[in-house]
């Protein structure tokens, strides 16, 4: 109550804009987890690694854009580029250089990248890549991760949050060709893949469960999961829309010796602005092909009036070209920054809580007396989510630091190491205010 008090007494101003905002919006909001309670604040700008709300409040921000903003907010070279564009055009609906440009440095840096579609936004991504297996197996099942989150389409829009076994929604059509996996459980889940082999056309997986927990999946569960798809002629898709150039110049599986059929990327490849990306290998991606197959034996993917524009390509060509350029720098001070903060918790909170993540990417679980480990994101669950969210929002209301209650933070190269200082400093008051 305390802190809900301090935060209504510093954003009056994004108080009044939230109620204006109920009229016109479900919820007050866009996208479903931006509403924290009592209410989210209004943002007015952001820069470098700050938001910035309509009370004037600052806040060092580790939500970053859904994690897609690696080098901060409005970073310089792309604001420059994107003016530069600006002044060509924004919008023509035609093919683009920008688009070429993007394209020839995801391949680089993304083997499985022999051919590329782009679409808006991550969902578009994952709903095309499985519409393309089911195109090219001719078979209808899907295989998914419990707490595995590919977005919005109806196709995969199930075990997301805890309870499993229940509905994520009204209005799906499509769940009985939808089976899910107990992640980094690799005889339960070879076990449920083999009663559907025959008619499973992709398994889908995130190598870093992202909503479900921020929890990397061991290097044999999916080597395995690997082998089982390939050996039964099942697409093995992975989700990279999080991971994608988040702890490297390129995607998490070529650090595993994983053989993906089809990658999706999202979120960093887009400079900041909408994007999703569905790229595979020429063998499987010339099924999208209008040339060589019939309109009832290709698979329809990509398009959407504002795929490829020319803003977004530029974007996300800008920040490749930065991010190479940065190269070892980059990513060297964003995995160290996540392994100290890490460590760190993990040893202020004294075995009460374990931080999971992967490289710049961390997420502090609070134990409970029938949970020790955090393997998959049924375990992430089960913790005691309530002081998660009372835990970030203590760090909003209190030290102008802003993790989206509940949700992984994520270091940009606009912070420094005096950030993880503060989130110290402010972990101390939380403890010593738990306490009382």
């Amino acid at each position: 109550m305390e802190d809900t008090k301090t935060y209504r007494l510093k954003t009056g101003k994004s108080a009044k804009l939230f109620e204006k905002s109920k009229k016109y919006h479900v919820d007050g909001v866009h996208h479903n987890i931006r509403f924290f309670e009592p209410y989210p604040f209004v943002t007015k700008s952001a820069n470098r690694k700050f938001l910035i709300d309509v009370d004037s409040n600052k806040y060092v921000d580790y939500w970053m854009g859904h994690w897609s903003l690696i080098l901060g907010h409005t970073q310089k070279k792309i604001a420059s580029q994107i003016k530069k564009q600006l002044s060509y055009d924004w919008m023509h609906g035609t093919l683009n250089k920008n688009s070429i440009e993007l394209s020839e440095k995801i391949s680089k840096a993304v083997p499985v990248a022999e051919k590329i579609r782009y679409a808006s936004t991550g969902t578009e991504a994952t709903m095309y890549a499985v519409r393309l297996a089911r195109t090219i197996t001719k078979r209808k099942t899907i295989a998914k991760i419990d707490g595995g989150w590919h977005g919005y389409t109806t196709d995969l829009l199930k075990t997301v949050n805890w309870p499993f076994h229940k509905s994520e929604s009204s209005g799906l059509t499509d769940e009985k060709h939808i089976i899910s996996l107990p992640y980094n459980n690799l005889e339960k889940s070879v076990k449920i893949l083999k009663m559907k082999k025959n008619d499973l056309a992709a398994v889908i997986i995130e190598p870093v469960l992202g909503g479900g927990g921020c929890i990397p999946a061991t290097k044999e569960y999916l080597l395995c999961i690997q082998e089982f798809c390939h050996k039964n002629n099942i697409l093995f898709i992975l989700d990279e829309i999080v991971t994608g150039f988040r702890f490297r110049f390129g995607c998490l599986y070529n650090t595993m010796k994983l053989d993906p059929d089809l990658v999706t990327l999202g979120k960093i490849v887009g400079g900041g602005f909408p994007i999703g990306v569905i790229c595979g290998k020429n063998e499987l991606m010339k099924y999208a092909s209008t040339s060589i197959f019939s309109k009832t034996e290709r698979a329809y993917i990509g398009g959407g009036t504002f795929s490829a524009n020319p803003l977004t390509m530029m974007a996300g060509s800008t920040m490749l070209t930065i991010i190479k350029n940065k190269g070892d720098l980059l990513y060297n001070k964003l995995n160290s920054f996540g392994i100290e903060t890490r460590k760190m918790l993990d040893k202020k909170f004294g075995g009460s809580v374990i931080t999971t993540g992967i490289g710049s990417l961390f997420l502090t679980h609070f134990l409970n007396d029938s949970i020790y480990k955090i393997n998959n994101a049924t375990d992430a669950a089960k913790c005691n989510t309530k002081k998660l969210h009372d835990y970030h929002f203590h760090m909003i209301a209190n030290d102008g630091i802003f993790f989206l209650p509940g949700k992984l933070g994520a270091y940009s190269d606009a912070h420094t190491k005096s950030d993880i200082n503060a989130i110290a400093k402010s972990t101390d008051k939380f403890l010593t205010k738990f306490k009382k």
